[in-house]
């Protein structure tokens, strides 16, 4: 059997790295702080420059006015989200090969996207176990609730489908989200780890899929474990490039 093969981003390497984990394929990083602009006077200025190559290679100003007005949604989201302490945003591309064209009303062989989030919540200090517990006790209209020990410590998983309020501006199409909460070993902070989607249908795969995400997590630099390794075992040193 192969062993994984795993493509290191750069920000595995950062000093101040409090959390590290393997994104499956499919996912493309959305570059958060990139789309929005920096605190000043000159932060927007500096986000219309970088926009101005493919602004201008647009054919006419139809399609760069439809541009414009998409990537101010998406500011707008994106300015929600690190409102919300998100600090890694992601977004899924999977191809649909399970429905069968005409099956259950599905038109199979098409694309599934989904939305991958991390974010930070600081809680009062407490045990990693009942911080996992806690998590998810009384959660309002969440099912398929369980408790587990993993690699990283335990963990409480758990799963909702909501529709988007109709003031939103959003499409009225019902979001499953399934939620992963993984306690900080110093018992102050925690991981959440969000996986969301209108393709409710495969909420079954989507919480494979998360699991798989969590089951990867780590809060030891696994770097610095590889390297610890190589010397146990008089072996050569990895690098991190």
């Amino acid at each position: 059997m192969n062993s994984p093969r795993f493509v290191l981003d750069d920000s595995a390497k950062t000093p101040d790295a409090h959390f590290w984990f393997a994104e499956p394929a499919g996912f493309t990083p959305l570059p958060v702080g990139a789309l929005l602009p920096r605190p000043g006077p000159s932060g927007d200025d500096e986000l219309h420059t970088a926009f101005e190559p493919f602004l201008g290679s647009a054919p006419n100003d139809i399609v760069r006015q439809r541009f414009l007005g998409q990537l101010a949604l998406v500011r707008q989201l994106l300015a929600v989200l690190v409102e919300a302490t998100t600090v890694h945003c992601a977004i899924g591309l999977h191809r649909d090969d399970i429905s069968a064209p005409g099956k259950d009303g599905e038109a199979g062989g098409g694309f599934l996207f989904s939305l991958f989030t991390v974010s930070w919540r600081d809680i009062a200090p407490t045990a990693p176990a009942v911080t996992a517990a806690r998590a998810v006790a009384g959660a309002e209209g969440h099912t398929n609730i369980e408790y587990l020990e993993l690699p990283c410590g335990p963990a409480s998983f758990s799963e909702t489908v909501r529709t988007p309020n109709a003031d939103s501006g959003l499409p009225q199409d019902p979001v499953l989200q399934v939620f992963a909460h993984l306690p900080h070993p110093d018992g102050k902070r925690l991981v959440v780890l969000t996986l969301g989607t209108t393709a409710v249908r495969r909420r079954a795969e989507y919480r494979s899929l998360l699991h798989q995400i969590a089951e990867n997590v780590s809060f030891e630099d696994p770097l610095l474990e590889m390297e610890a390794l190589a010397k146990a075992e008089g072996g050569s040193r990895p690098t991190r490039g």
